[in-house]
């Protein structure tokens, strides 16, 4: 489970790295430019939520003796 998540983390970092690429800095709001962040924000949410589950297993794992 442990290797699961360490995956789907670096997976989301490159999607991050690819949603850069789409950003036009100086009008970051409009056409692909809003798509690309929302994709960021997306993959910034994934990278959380699995380093909750991370801290989750651990925690379970503490409790079952």
């Amino acid at each position: 489970m442990k290797k699961i998540i360490y995956i789907f983390i670096g997976i989301a970092i490159l999607l991050i790295a690819y949603n850069v690429t789409f950003i036009d800095f100086s009008n970051p709001m409009e056409g692909q430019s809003g798509i690309a962040l929302i994709g960021i924000v997306t993959a910034a949410c994934a990278i959380l939520l699995m380093l909750i589950l991370r801290t989750s297993l651990k925690i379970s794992k503490k409790h079952k003796i």
